[in-house]
């Protein structure tokens, strides 16, 4: 199955997922850092806190999908234990 163009991709965005993000920020970066608990692999940085969740919701979204299509396991939200 072809992916979806890149230019839909950027605004996938999981409704309700119940996954747990958060924003920091980064002095070494110098900008702000999004991450997901669930998924400690993956990041983004942004130069706005707005952007950097997301950005990490957006990335998070995108790595459910390939998961789901690829039969990978697909981490449980931690509001759900």
């Amino acid at each position: 199955m072809k992916p979806p163009p890149l230019k839909w991709r950027r605004k996938m965005v999981l409704e309700n997922d119940g996954y747990t993000f958060r924003v920091t920020w980064s002095e070494e970066d110098g900008e702000y850092l999004g991450q997901c608990a669930e998924f400690p692999s993956l990041s983004w940085l942004a130069s706005e806190s707005k952007a950097a969740l997301q950005g990490i919701r957006q990335v998070v979204a995108e790595v459910v999908v390939d998961l789901q299509a690829n039969g990978g396991h697909v981490p449980d939200p931690l509001a759900a234990k």
